[in-house]
């Protein structure tokens, strides 16, 4: 439910949003959460595109998420589009707070394999949110023409992505372990070992499958751990998989 603030209320916890004093902005961020009033998500909104302190930012999101979605959901798709790479990041990551499936169409290939990092992180965690009963397989699908890409923490939001996909995802998995390019091979790899053992920390699962593409034995790679001899002792769980 939202409530009409005290007008000098409501005035200095807007004025505080972009205040010098990160603090000050995290307060009034929490603020226009506690009492929501929706004449305040535009200027959430904006905000969030702007905002350099990523603590700011998630309590802006939690604002966010605190009004109804019936208001909210059109102004953060219409965000996913900004030419801002931060504001198209923060408004995916609020939609997949939301959660609200009607934000689904707003998910584009465009975005999926955004150029920007953070933005396609974004993308993927809240495609997995959000993706309805049957379109699952065709998200694997283009989820998986980004494997390979980028650094570690790339690589491991869009594993994490296609593990939350489940068993839907293994066509797509196997399909790229079979690609021309190395990197590839061994993302794809790993992944498929991430979602069959999620016990199995994802730097261990890459090394292992980097190995096994350099040993050109795909044939073999679930074959490589004997029952009783799948890890060394210390490694399992020592990273996110």
């Amino acid at each position: 439910m939202t409530t009409r603030r005290p007008t000098t209320e409501l005035t200095r916890a807007l004025r505080g949003l972009v205040d010098d004093d990160a603090s000050v902005r995290l307060r009034a961020a929490l603020a226009l959460g506690t009492t929501p009033d929706v004449g305040c998500v535009d200027t959430l909104v904006e905000r969030c595109a702007s905002e350099p302190e990523f603590f700011v930012r998630d309590a802006l999101t939690w604002a966010l998420t605190r009004h109804p979605a019936s208001v909210t959901l059109p102004r953060l798709v219409r965000e996913v589009h900004s030419e801002h790479a931060r504001a198209r990041s923060q408004a995916l990551h609020t939609l997949s707070k939301i959660g609200d499936r009607r934000a689904w169409p707003a998910l584009t290939r465009e975005l999926l394999t955004d150029a920007d990092d953070e933005v396609a992180r974004s993308a993927w965690r809240a495609a997995v949110v959000l993706v309805p009963d049957g379109e699952q397989p065709a998200l694997a699908r283009v989820l998986a023409t980004q494997l390979g890409r980028a650094g570690r923490e790339t690589r491991l939001s869009l594993s994490r992505a296609l593990v939350t996909l489940g068993e839907v995802a293994v066509p797509a998995l196997r399909a790229a372990a079979v690609a021309a390019d190395a990197e590839v091979r061994a993302h794809a790899l790993a992944t498929e070992r991430s979602l069959r053992d999620p016990d199995a920390g994802f730097a261990f699962a890459i090394e292992k499958a980097k190995r096994v593409v350099a040993l050109g034995d795909l044939g073999q790679a679930d074959q490589r751990d004997p029952p009783g001899q799948q890890d060394p002792p210390g490694q399992r769980g020592r990273e996110g998989s």
